[in-house]
């Protein structure tokens, strides 16, 4: 895929999304991001179908089966950014503690901060366990970004086929065919034990939550 299709696919987004520009992931260099002062989201939304999440306030309609706390991780492939497939229940944390962000696009601002949070501060917990994003975007979209923000501490899986992980877990957004902003936490069993939807998708989720509970199901381990 060429910088120019790239392009197109990113800023098309953008545009379905209203979303005011999109990130410039090329200015990002690891630990010089500049953070901005994006609001993190109270509470949760519900996953699953019948229900939504807001966008500036309106309502966009979510779809699939909705994942909860105490559900296990449910079996479905994903794309790694050297194209191969690979199970959601079998990437390279298994049996450990995993954390698991899902964004609507990484060249969106939010989407570009809250992966930057996740690789940058996690208080060192991924050392113990596994940082995942998961996103709509294409292998080759997720590989430049990584590259280009210098993150090597997450792994980035992609969901641009057919939208199956959004579906099996009711965060997909059919409209602009996007994933609802997520993070849980697994545990080593596979088991999820923290979830929050951000009921607004311009908000932020909760990640030192998450960093909170990965740590407390550590020291429980």
């Amino acid at each position: 895929m060429t910088a120019t299709h790239r392009m197109i696919i990113g800023t098309t987004l953008c545009m379905a999304l209203g979303f005011a520009g999109c990130a410039s992931t090329g200015n990002s260099n690891g630990t010089n991001f500049l953070y901005k002062n994006y609001t993190v989201a109270g509470g949760s939304a519900v996953a699953g179908e019948g229900r939504s999440v807001l966008f500036e306030g309106k309502p966009l309609a979510l779809s699939g089966t909705g994942i909860k706390v105490g559900d296990s991780l449910r079996e479905v492939t994903l794309t790694q950014t050297d194209l191969s497939p690979i199970s959601i229940t079998d990437t390279k944390g298994k049996g450990k503690v995993r954390i698991i962000s899902v964004v609507p696009s990484l060249d969106t601002p939010v989407c570009e901060e809250q992966t930057h949070y996740l690789s940058e501060k996690n208080k060192g917990l991924d050392k113990m366990v596994e940082l995942v994003t998961i996103s709509v975007d294409t292998p080759f979209a997720q590989k430049r970004f990584a590259k280009e923000a210098k993150i090597a501490n997450v792994t980035f899986l992609s969901d641009y086929r057919d939208a199956e992980f959004g579906k099996a877990y009711g965060l997909f957004i059919n409209g602009p065919h996007i994933l609802a902003r997520t993070v849980m936490v697994v545990d080593a069993n596979n088991t999820v034990r923290y979830l929050q939807v951000s009921p607004e998708l311009v908000q932020l989720p909760d990640l030192e939550k998450a960093f909170t509970v990965a740590k407390s199901l550590i020291t429980a381990g």
